[in-house]
């Protein structure tokens, strides 16, 4: 039986692409700033007392953690495309999602991966409360959202996928 991909493991194109580019601007750019100011003030004598040694050390320990942790992570992702999805009357990863709660509040949504998600921007994580409520329903569904105060009933109203890019062949009909 083959082994089921953990949620946290889910990221769109987009998101991946985000995290290779910060991958990209520690290794290239903010790594080497910080090692050419460690290897100035090292030069500087007492390295005990010299903030800028210190501070900078600190600094490349935090850059070498993040760099793991996003290297793990692109190296581990699964990478899905929810323009790609042909199921568009169901909620799965990437969709976007308006429902309406019992006080008739409207929400919308769209369920991305663990690291990329960004409630400001509307982006609920996959293992989110309401995305694990909204997944696999259909428009017209009334699905239970666990909440702090308790269970609360939610209907769906919409569900939207982004549209696949048109391919540079079809841009000549």
């Amino acid at each position: 039986m083959a082994e089921k991909t953990p949620l946290s493991h889910y990221l769109s194109p987009r998101g991946a692409a985000v995290m290779r580019a910060e991958l990209k601007e520690l290794a290239q750019k903010e790594r080497p700033r910080i090692v050419e100011i460690v290897s100035w003030a090292a030069g500087n004598g007492d390295r005990s007392e010299n903030a800028d040694y210190q501070y900078g050390k600190r600094r490349l320990r935090e850059i070498d953690r993040r760099m793991r942790f996003l290297g793990k992570r692109l190296e581990n992702a699964v990478i899905v495309d929810p323009a790609a999805q042909t199921t568009r009357d169901r909620v799965f990863f990437g969709a976007t999602v308006t429902y309406v709660d019992e006080d008739d509040v409207e929400h919308t949504v769209t369920i991305l991966g663990v690291d990329e998600s960004d409630l400001v921007r509307g982006e609920v994580s996959l293992v989110s409360p309401v995305a694990r409520a909204l997944m696999r329903t259909r428009v017209g569904d009334v699905a239970m959202l666990q909440t702090p105060r308790g269970p609360v009933e939610i209907e769906i109203l919409k569900i939207v996928y982004p549209v696949a890019a048109a391919s540079s062949d079809d841009s000549h009909a």
